[in-house]
């Protein structure tokens, strides 16, 4: 099969890694890629919302198969134009996206199908938004409705903050088109988990449970990111919980958007808290989550562009699905000054150093004269696989060690959650 992957970063290239595995590949091509796919796919420089080009480079090359890896080009309508044109999708379409690319949607979308989440109102206008958080008795959090790039989440920490946050979003506008209306929604208490699962637009198969680390720093502190690390399998969400959230939300969400007339084909993510009234979503994204793709395809011992084409044909109920054994960890290395104001240029030092049982996934570098320098906030995720966690987030951070650029940012404590939670070691 000839497979077309659109994206670039991090979450892509551990998607490259394992679609390259597949005897079934003939050709794989990555618009645009990045320098670590390279090494894997042939890049190709198209944009990814440049749908038109896509789809005529799918005609040219003979694709049989795309996979789409950011949520902007799904939200946009890439599906749409490429089904149009005869070319086999996994990724969802635009109606089906807006349970990612609007939580003003996917709010009122959970609330008709009975999917647990937390209380909420919405808002347009900034003074309507201020007058209500006067009648709010209950910690809150304030989510711009529109993509915001994992970054339109503010958790105020007292009720000065709040107002700052709703001017900053829906008056100064920071999120951009984003904050065009705003979610404030009761803040949940308890341990977060990712859960993901495979839809065919009638059927969810979920994958093994994540953790992601979104704030910067250790502890839990500092700005929102998109996320400096995860690992897998969270021994917080066992096998019988992840029943429990196929059973109570993703299956609802994807028989809800069938009915609805948007069946959902491709991954569904669903950000869940698991609090003492059971898993409760936070948010749900229309694909694979960056950075918990890094430790969770790893973990993949199926065949993923089999699982993938059985998707976009409506036929998962004939794919197995069979995870390693073990457990994989993945550190996050970003920039200076990221999440504001990321610094770039910066040559990385050390790639050539690293145990080849290390998996090095390239999410914000470019190659300058035959060197690799950082290009992005998040620059590249380094994931580790062993029969225990334990071990995982060691040789992990073993490896962190080798790779240096300049003012590099990284947590050192990936996965400590899930080591509290004591695993078999």
């Amino acid at each position: 099969m000839n497979v077309l992957l659109v994206g670039a970063g991090g979450r892509e290239h551990a998607m490259a890694w394992t679609l390259a595995q597949s005897p079934k590949l003939t050709k794989l091509y990555a618009a645009p890629g990045n320098p670590g796919m390279a090494a894997l796919a042939e890049c190709v420089s198209l944009r990814p919302e440049d749908h038109a080009a896509l789809a005529a480079f799918c005609r040219e090359k003979g694709v049989d198969l795309v996979l789409v890896g950011p949520e902007a080009p799904l939200a946009a309508g890439l599906t749409d134009d490429l089904l149009a044109a005869g070319v086999k999708v996994f990724g969802p379409t635009k109606a089906a996206a807006q349970i990612e690319a609007s939580k003003v949607f996917a709010k009122h979308f959970m609330a008709r199908h009975g999917i647990p989440t937390a209380r909420y109102a919405v808002f347009r206008r900034h003074a309507e938004a201020v007058r209500f958080l006067e009648t709010v008795d209950y910690p809150i959090v304030i989510k711009a409705s529109g993509l915001a790039a994992g970054k339109g989440v503010i958790l105020p920490a007292s009720k000065e903050e709040a107002l700052a946050a709703l001017e900053a979003v829906m008056v100064r506008r920071e999120f951009g088109a984003a904050g065009e209306e705003v979610v404030i929604e009761e803040r949940l208490s308890g341990p977060e988990v990712s859960l993901m699962a495979f839809c065919d637009g009638r059927r969810a198969v979920a994958m093994l449970p994540a953790q992601d680390h979104k704030r910067l720093l250790d502890g839990d502190r500092g700005p929102n990111t998109g996320g400096m690390g995860a690992y897998a399998p969270a021994p917080v969400c066992p096998p019988e919980m992840v029943d429990e959230i196929v059973e109570t939300v993703l299956q609802p969400a994807v028989s809800g958007l069938r009915l609805e007339g948007a069946p959902f084909v491709g991954v569904l993510y669903a950000g869940l808290m698991l609090t003492e009234r059971g898993p409760q979503v936070l948010e749900f994204n229309c694909r694979f989550g960056d950075p918990e793709t890094q430790a969770v395809l790893p973990l993949l011992e199926s065949d993923l562009l089999d699982l993938a084409l059985a998707c976009a044909e409506g036929r998962l109920n004939e794919a197995e699905i069979r995870w390693r054994r073990g457990a994989a960890v993945c550190v996050v290395l970003a920039s200076a000054g990221y999440p504001a104001a990321p610094e770039t240029g910066k040559p990385i030092h050390g790639l050539d150093a690293l145990p080849e049982d290390v998996l090095c996934f390239h999410a914000g570098t470019k190659s300058v004269d035959g060197r690799i320098v950082t290009a992005g906030g998040r620059v590249l995720g380094l994931t580790a696989r062993a029969a225990t966690l334990r071990e995982a987030v060691e040789k992990a951070y073993r490896a962190v060690e080798k790779v240096e650029f300049e003012g590099r940012q990284y947590r050192r404590d990936i996965a400590v959650s899930g080591l509290r939670h004591g695993i078999a070691d």
